[in-house]
């Protein structure tokens, strides 16, 4: 159901109106959904189509209008999704002192559009703008955990399961297995998978549609991190989940740290 707003203004119910258009076309469903009146829902509407927000459907009712596409094209282009992702991975690694990547899915890999250096005296060979496998990382396994295990075995199909170093999972069954846990988990480890002497813990990211867009890591040396350590992973999920709803992400779909 929209959020009322039956006690603000004018600028406040058209909104209100205009998001109930999303879900609802008949103007008894948008009063009901809003708790406006029939009276007022209308005549927002009417307002709205001479706008191009909106359109008579013919039959009495109400879509979206061909100016929404028009300015949510144009949002879309100057949308930076590591800027909007920065607050939340700035605080992940300031109370973890780790290295924070936020990756974007992008085909059957991942690529790295943000960054921010641990606290440690060293630094991790990444870069934005790097790709990375999904089987053997920690954010490519948190996306992979999302999609189905007939979507897993045609990625995998196509990229084949490369050794990265000593534990990288090389069967896609042992994998398909793995990533089962990583769901009910709600985050993924990568326990010197992808690089000897390096580990992350990693959780998945969400769009506005609530599709996995990528993910976030914390990484640092295998000697300092412990991919078990609840704390650590909770934080990590805690991020995801913010940076999610930074990207417009439905709350309902995004995960929540368990309890530890």
């Amino acid at each position: 159901m929209v959020a009322t707003q039956t006690g603000g203004g004018s600028i406040d119910k058209a909104l209100t109106v205009l998001e109930a258009l999303a879900e609802h076309s008949r103007v008894t469903d948008i009063a009901a959904g809003t708790g406006l009146p029939k009276s007022t829902v209308h005549r927002i509407l009417q307002s709205l189509v001479g706008w191009g927000f909106a359109r008579a459907d013919g039959n009495g009712g109400y879509l979206p209008g061909p100016r929404i596409l028009t300015l949510a094209g144009k949002v879309m282009s100057r949308f930076d999704p590591a800027q909007h992702a920065d607050a939340a991975l700035q605080a992940l690694r300031d109370r973890t002192g780790c290295t924070v990547h936020f990756a974007i899915r992008s085909g059957d890999e991942a690529v790295y559009v943000r960054k921010l250096e641990g606290l440690r005296p060293y630094q991790m060979g990444s870069r934005v703008g790097m790709s990375l496998r999904l089987h053997s990382t920690s954010i490519g396994k948190a996306i992979l955990a999302q999609l189905s295990d007939q979507e897993v075995a045609a990625i995998t199909s196509r990229t084949g399961l490369e050794p990265r170093a000593q534990h990288t999972i090389t069967d896609v069954d042992a994998l398909v297995a793995h990533l089962a846990e990583v769901r009910r988990r709600g985050h993924a480890v990568d326990d010197e998978e992808n690089e000897r002497g390096i580990r992350c813990v990693g959780a998945p990211v969400f769009d506005h549609t609530g599709a996995v867009l990528g993910g976030i890591s914390v990484s640092g040396l295998a000697f300092e991190i412990d991919v078990r350590d609840a704390t650590l992973t909770a934080e990590v999920v805690a991020a995801a989940r913010d940076v999610s709803l930074a990207m417009g992400a439905p709350p309902e779909r995004v995960p929540a740290p368990a309890s530890t």
